[in-house]
């Protein structure tokens, strides 16, 4: 989970703009709510990009602007004392389907086989799932394994990108493709080490 320890960082980074957004009176819960809207955006974009390589470009834009609401509705719930249960069950509904949204517009996009998009998502909510089953087995919200949400969303920014410079297939598939597969591989894994984990602690 290499860029979730990044957190306290990114963290210090988004508590101005949580402050100055909070300050205008917006709630945490419309920006995330915003946050879900773009990660439909990016899904559309990865959808048509193959017939046009600047919408994956723009997709990765996209789920980067998902990522840092994400982030951004929590340090704001904090600034303005909201946090509570009914705001963290909406970010963790919303979060799942940004996830499908997401890695939906790249498989229906033609970049990967169905049957490996499936595998994915599958992966990607059982994955998410144990951490939040963890918390309600009283051991604490469980962020552990090789490929948190924020690897899976840097991986595609970053196959995205790569597309960009080079919309072409290696190996039988283009990058945003191959981004399919080792998210498939690696949530997998990740439930696997969570699974352990929360076996070990109960």
């Amino acid at each position: 989970m290499t860029f979730n320890n990044l957190r306290p960082l990114f963290s210090r980074f988004i508590e101005p703009f949580a402050k100055t957004i909070a300050n205008w009176g917006i709630s945490p819960n419309l920006v995330s709510i915003v946050s879900l809207l773009f990660a439909a955006f990016a899904g559309i974009c990865f959808y048509y990009s193959l017939m046009e390589p600047a919408l994956m470009l723009l997709g990765g834009f996209f789920v980067g602007v998902n990522s840092f609401l994400d982030a951004l509705d929590g340090s704001m719930a904090r600034y303005m004392n909201l946090e509570g249960p009914k705001g963290d069950f909406l970010d963790h509904v919303i979060d799942r389907y940004s996830d499908v949204f997401i890695i939906l517009g790249i498989v229906a996009g033609g970049f990967s086989s169905w049957s490996l998009g499936a595998v994915a998502i599958i992966g990607v909510l059982i994955t998410s799932y144990l951490g939040t089953q963890a918390q309600a087995l009283g051991l604490g919200r469980f962020y552990g394994g090789i490929m948190g949400r924020a690897d899976r969303l840097v991986l595609i920014m970053a196959a995205a990108f790569v597309y960009y410079l080079y919309p072409y297939e290696i190996a039988g598939m283009a990058a945003p493709g191959w981004s399919i597969a080792l998210i498939a591989v690696g949530s997998h894994i990740t439930a696997l080490q969570r699974i352990v984990h929360v076996w070990k602690n109960l």
